[in-house]
């Protein structure tokens, strides 16, 4: 995937912090990888080095199984250009704002059923998108 627009708009590069650089390296490689509190045992996202749920400073990485449910979507349109942004539930149970590639917006539902994809953005980074399957 050559393109840099395949939603109909520029995929913005996101910002690398040093505790999350070990996230985008496995976007790159196609894969995603998510945080789990060693202490509380939660799993959460986004990736940071203190969990959200205790504040504990345990963490560690794991790989997701990419895999999920629609909870929530939206579809837009920008002059010719339709994309629908969603919040997807992955089977680690945990959430994420995303994009939905590769569907005809009116075949879309709640709970259907969406694999990770991975995109360039304008510097060439690979960001987490989805489609459903």
């Amino acid at each position: 995937m050559s393109e840099t627009k395949p939603l109909g708009r520029k995929i913005m590069s996101p910002r690398i912090l040093p505790e999350v650089a070990p996230f985008w390296q496995a976007a790159n490689e196609g894969k995603l990888l998510l945080k789990r509190c060693d202490d509380c045992r939660e799993v959460h996202y986004y990736p940071r080095d203190i969990c959200p749920h205790c504040l504990s400073i345990n963490t560690s990485w794991f790989a997701s199984s990419g895999e999920g449910r629609i909870y929530s979507f939206s579809t837009m349109a920008i002059k010719d250009a339709v994309y629908t942004l969603a919040y997807v539930t992955l089977d680690e149970g945990v959430s994420l704002l995303t994009n939905i590639l590769d569907a005809e917006p009116k075949t879309l539902r709640i709970g259907q059923r969406v694999r990770a994809v991975f995109w360039p953005s304008e510097d060439g980074q690979s960001v987490t998108m989805f489609t459903p399957f």
